[in-house]
C-alpha cells in the first residue's frame, strides 16, 4: 500500500498518467476507497476504470456505489458495455430492488447489449435472486447459447424458492454439469427441510465420481445429515472434507459440529468445538449451547453461555433458545426467568414465540402452572398448538383438571382453525415420518408402517422392548405415550 501511495504521490507531482495500474491494484488488495478517490480526481477517466470500480463495489460493497457510478458514466455521455451491466445486475441482486433491476433491464437493451451471454447470465441470476422466477424463465428460455451458469441460476432460483420439482427437471434437462449445479439443488433440498433428497442428491454425485463436492457442497448437505441422524453418512464426509482441507471453512466446521451436537455424540462435538478455538462465531456457540442442553447437560450449557458473555460475544435470539431449553431440562426456574428478562432489558432482543414456549415449559414441569397460563395470556403472538399443548401436558402431569380444560378447548380450537384453511387452500398433509441411519442406509417409517421388508422383525423387537420397560416400570403408561406420538405423527 505504501508503495501505491509513493507511486501516486510520484504521478501527482510529475503529471504522469499511472491511474489505470494505480486502480486497479488498489481494487486487487482491495482499498476501493482510495481507488474511488483516485478516481474522482482523474481529469479524464475511461470507462474500463468505471467498470473496474462497479465490479469492486459489487463484489464487496456497499452495492449503492454501483448505482453512482453508473450514473456518473450517462452524465459523462458514455456508453456502457456488457461488462458494466454484468457487474450492475450483479449488485442490484444484492439491493433486492426490483425497479431498480428492471430499469437496469431497459437500458440493456436499449444500449443494444442483450446479446451477450455473461450479461444476460448475470440479468437472469439477478431476476432469480429477487425470486421473479417468471422473468428469469421468460429470458432463460429466450437465450442462445446458454451455458452453465445460466442454467445453474435458474436451478438456484427455483431451489430457494421451494419449487425443486422445477429444480429439478432443469437439473435432468443440462446439458453439462458443475459442481455449482449438484451443490444448488442439495442446498435447495436441505434448506427446504427435505434432508433426504439432499442427503440422496450428494450421495448420487459421489456414485457417479465425475466431479468432486466443493466447501460449499459438504456444507450444505451435512445438516441433512445433522437433522436426519445419519452419523455415519456424516462422519465419512466429514473425512472428505478433512482431507481436502475444507475443514477450516467456518461454515463445514460449523456443520460438522452441529452432526454431533445433534446426534448426541456431544464429547466428540465439545472436542471440535475446542478444535475450531478462535475461528469460533456465533453459529458455533449457538451449535454447542444447544447440543448441550438438548442433551441434559444444563450446567454446561449454561458456562458457556456464561463464558461466551465472558469473550464479549452478545448472543442472537437463538442463543436464548438454548439456554433457556438447558434452564427447562435442570429445572431451574429462577435463571431460566432471569434470562428470558434479560433478552429485551439488557441485550434488546423481543421474545419469540419459540422463547415463550420454552418458558410455558420450563414453569409447566416445575408445576407453576397458572404462572404459565398468565404468561400465555401476555404473549404478543397468537400461541400455537406446540405451547397449548406443552400447557396440557404439564396439567395432565401436574393433575389440574381446569387449566387442562381450557388449554385443551384452545388447543383444538387451533387445529380446526388449521385444518379449515389447508382445506381453504387445497393443502393436504403428508403422513409424519420418521428416518433411523442403520448399516450406512436410511431406513422412512410412517405410523404402524408395514411396507419395510423386515418389518416382521421390526415389531418382534418393539414388541420384546415394550413388555421389557412394562416389566421393569420404565414408562408409568406406555399405551399413552404410543397414543401421543400416534396423534402428534398424524397432525
Amino acid at each position: 500500500m505504501n508503495q501505491l501511495k509513493q507511486i501516486h504521490a510520484h504521478t501527482l507531482r510529475n503529471g504522469t498518467d499511472f491511474t489505470k495500474y494505480l486502480i486497479t491494484k488498489l481494487v486487487e488488495i482491495p482499498n476501493i476507497n482510495y481507488a474511488h478517490k483516485v478516481l474522482d480526481n482523474t481529469p479524464n477517466p475511461t470507462l474500463f476504470l468505471y467498470n473496474k470500480l462497479i465490479q469492486a463495489y459489487s463484489s464487496n460493497g456497499p452495492h449503492f456505489q454501483c448505482l453512482s457510478l453508473y450514473s456518473q458514466i450517462l452524465s459523462r455521455c458514455f456508453s456502457p458495455n456488457p461488462h458494466s451491466f454484468t457487474f450492475l445486475f450483479a449488485a442490484c441482486a444484492n439491493l433486492s430492488n426490483p425497479s431498480l433491476g428492471q430499469m437496469l433491464h431497459a437500458h440493456f437493451v436499449k444500449f443494444g447489449l442483450d446479446y451477450d451471454v455473461y450479461a444476460l447470465t448475470a440479468l437472469v441470476d439477478m431476476y432469480a435472486k429477487m425470486g421473479l422466477l417468471r422473468l428469469a424463465r421468460k429470458l432463460f428460455d429466450e437465450m442462445n447459447g446458454k451455458d452453465a451458469p445460466t442454467w445453474n441460476s435458474l436451478i438456484a432460483g427455483y431451489a430457494k424458492s421451494g419449487n425443486l420439482e422445477e429444480a429439478l427437471r432443469l437439473f435432468l434437462d443440462m446439458p453439462s454439469r458443475n459442481v455449482i449445479s449438484w451443490t444448488a439443488l442439495i442446498s435447495g433440498y436441505s434448506q427446504n427441510g427435505k434432508y433426504r433428497e439432499a442427503l440422496e442428491m450428494y450421495l448420487e454425485m459421489e456414485r457417479e465420481g465425475r466431479i468432486k463436492p466443493n466447501e460449499v457442497t459438504v456444507a450444505s448437505v451435512l445438516p441433512a445429515c445433522a437433522n436426519l441422524g445419519a452419523l455415519e453418512d456424516g462422519q465419512r464426509i466429514e473425512t472428505y472434507a478433512r482431507a481436502n482441507g475444507y475443514f477450516r471453512n467456518a461454515f463445514v466446521g460449523n456443520a460438522v459440529l452441529e452432526l454431533y451436537a445433534r446426534c448426541g455424540v456431544i464429547e466428540k462435538a465439545m472436542q471440535l468445538f475446542d478444535e475450531i478455538g478462535g475461528n469460533r462465531n456465533l453459529c458455533s456457540w449457538n451449535t454447542m449451547i444447544m447440543g448441550l442442553a438438548v442433551h441434559g447437560r444444563c450446567d454446561e450449557a449454561l458456562e458457556l453461555f456464561n463464558q461466551m458473555l465472558r469473550n464479549r460475544i452478545t448472543p442472537d435470539d437463538v442463543t436464548f433458545v438454548g439456554a433457556i431449553l438447558a434452564c427447562t431440562h435442570g429445572g431451574m426456574v429462577r435463571e431460566g426467568r432471569l434470562l428470558f428478562n434479560s433478552m429485551e432489558q439488557r441485550f434488546f432482543i423481543t421474545p419469540k414465540l419459540e422463547h415463550y414456549g420454552c418458558m410455558v415449559d420450563l414453569l409447566g414441569r416445575a408445576g407453576l402452572l397458572q404462572e404459565a397460563y398468565e404468561l400465555i395470556k401476555t404473549m404478543p403472538m397468537k400461541p400455537d398448538s406446540v405451547v397449548w399443548g406443552t400447557l396440557l401436558g404439564a396439567c395432565s402431569f401436574h393433575g389440574n383438571v381446569e387449566l387442562a380444560k381450557k388449554a385443551a378447548e384452545s388447543l383444538w380450537d387451533g387445529v380446526a382453525d388449521l385444518r379449515k384453511m389447508m382445506k381453504g387452500f387445497n393443502v393436504t398433509k403428508a403422513a409424519g415420518h420418521s428416518f433411523i441411519e442403520e448399516g450406512g442406509r436410511l431406513h422412512k417409517f410412517i405410523v404402524e408402517d408395514k411396507w419395510h421388508p423386515r418389518s416382521n422383525e421390526i415389531f418382534m423387537v418393539l414388541d420384546y422392548v415394550t413388555a421389557e420397560m412394562k416389566l421393569r416400570g420404565d414408562a408409568a403408561d406406555l399405551d399413552s405415550i404410543v397414543e401421543e406420538i400416534r396423534f402428534m405423527e398424524s397432525f
